[in-house]
């Protein structure tokens, strides 16, 4: 029996019943553990904001071909590692990351790493949708333009029509790909920013709340494109809704305080949590 949570309306907006209409699509819920290598390996990470602790000797591997969700509650931490995994929190001067994250053996962090090569092989999705202010076409071709990823135009025009359609986008806008992109609903920019993230052909996409802004229908085609792209990248999604991390999810990891609680197949996290602080924050008794 699936706790209440699941069975009433989500708090983001996921209408009730829809854990049982979208999990058989091949949410980790229904079918389990991911069997998959670790394509990302972090070990003993911390991180510091000045002289604040954010992160506290988080040690985690991410499967590739599969979705890992982070949970737990507002200011846990979740953001923080996610944006460690393709170097974001560089961008912060105050900031400050020890330990070692590893994408196919080689340490993320070291100097021979070019972060701008590595954010292309690791894509972002944020919380709110951020199209370019340009076309539809232009933001999708922007990244394999700048990377040299199409030697013709005739390339490049293969390479968004490509990622249009594996966005699930392509028959929405085929027919006004030189309007703006921020003309678009919010979910179709939501799905405009996933298209151009793999238009430069990643091997991991990172998902910061990527339907926390969006109406239950928008949602629903946001997980039903997620469960898609895991059969080809390695995708990283934070939320705070339980019910969407049990419908896309093959493992979940549980963070609190700082630091990672637990981790392991979504449906044993769901289950039969280890820790009782798991347990607690997914029926509700704190977050």
């Amino acid at each position: 029996m699936l706790p209440k949570i699941f069975r009433q309306r989500d708090d983001e907006g996921g209408a009730a019943g829809l854990v049982s209409s979208t999990a058989t699509l091949g949410g980790g819920f229904i079918n389990g553990a991911a069997h998959h290598p670790p394509k990302v390996i972090a070990r003993g990470v911390d991180v510091f904001y000045g002289d604040k602790q954010a992160l506290f000797d988080v040690s985690l591997e991410v499967p590739d071909k599969a979705v890992t969700a982070f949970i737990g509650p507002s200011g846990c931490g979740k953001s923080t590692f996610l944006r460690c995994i393709n170097r974001m929190n560089d961008t912060i001067p105050y900031a400050r990351v020890t330990g070692r994250i590893e994408m196919d053996g080689e340490d993320v962090n070291a100097r021979s790493v070019d972060p701008v090569v590595l954010r292309a092989r690791v894509g972002m999705v944020f919380q709110k949708p951020n199209p370019f202010p340009k076309s539809i076409f232009e933001n999708v071709a922007y990244g394999p333009r700048i990377h040299g990823l199409a030697g013709s135009k005739s390339d490049l025009e293969g390479v968004v029509e490509q990622s249009l359609r594996r966005a699930g986008l392509w028959e929405e806008v085929k027919d006004r790909l030189h309007q703006p992109g921020t003309g678009l609903s919010g979910g179709q920019q939501q799905r405009l920013v996933i298209a151009r993230a793999i238009s430069v052909s990643p091997e991991v996409i990172l998902m910061d709340e990527p339907c926390s802004a969006l109406d239950p229908i928008a949602t629903a085609r946001i997980e039903e494109l997620i469960d898609e792209l895991r059969q080809q990248f390695c995708i990283v999604i934070v939320t705070h809704s339980m019910a969407q991390a049990a419908r896309v999810s093959q493992k979940t990891a549980f963070f609190h305080l700082g630091t990672l609680v637990e981790t392991g197949p979504t449906e044993e996290m769901f289950q039969r949590p280890k820790d009782p602080r798991t347990q607690d924050y997914i029926t509700g008794r704190f977050g």
